[in-house]
């Protein structure tokens, strides 16, 4: 079984945001793996199918960022599930966007939601999957939730399609795989 958790904040008005990126990825990868995302349950919204005879469970918690923790600890909580099977997509401004990466283990890199996700889980490692989203050039709130410019919209669907590919692979071949494929540049490697 693998749970995958894409990070961002519900509601309207955080939609197409930077700090979404997690969210939309899920949304891809509800669409190719044809799991609708529709139920409410453990602080989440959340949606359950099976994948090549493994279990999947996408999860987008409605716990707004920085309480990201509390649905993730819940789920993997109930689940009993290792560590090594969760996996958590979000955005990162430390890497230019368009660009992807994948990490089976590591710190918040500064993230809220993955701070709030570390501290209740009591650990580090699990694989995690980040989405460019370009450094601030002023403030780092507006930032994180302001939209990207319309010159930016290719790269950015790019982006959230590679790294839904990247989950697949890292559910079909393994961490170590997905890594060596998709931790390249901005264009895909397939």
């Amino acid at each position: 079984m693998y749970i995958i958790v894409g990070l961002g904040n519900p509601g309207r008005e955080y939609e197409g945001t930077r700090h979404n990126m997690g969210f939309d990825v899920i949304d891809d990868l509800s669409e190719k793996l044809n799991i609708a995302v529709k139920k409410l349950r453990f602080k989440s919204l959340i949606g359950e199918g099976i994948y090549k005879e493994e279990k999947v469970i996408l999860q987008k918690p409605q716990t707004y960022m920085n309480s990201s923790g509390e649905a993730v600890y819940d789920i993997v909580n109930f689940y009993k599930l290792p560590l090594s099977n969760l996996i958590v997509v979000y955005d990162d401004k430390d890497l230019d966007v368009g660009k992807i990466r994948i990490r089976k283990k590591g710190s918040s890199g500064g993230h809220n939601g993955m701070k709030s996700i570390i501290y209740l889980l009591n650990s580090e490692d699990f694989p995690r999957v980040r989405v460019g989203i370009g450094k601030p050039k002023g403030d780092m709130i507006e930032h994180v939730l302001g939209r990207f410019n319309e010159s930016d919209k290719t790269i950015v669907d790019n982006s959230i399609d590679r790294a839904a590919d990247a989950i697949i692979d890292i559910i079909e071949n393994g961490v170590e795989h997905a890594m060596n494929l998709f931790n390249g540049g901005s264009e895909c490697l397939l």
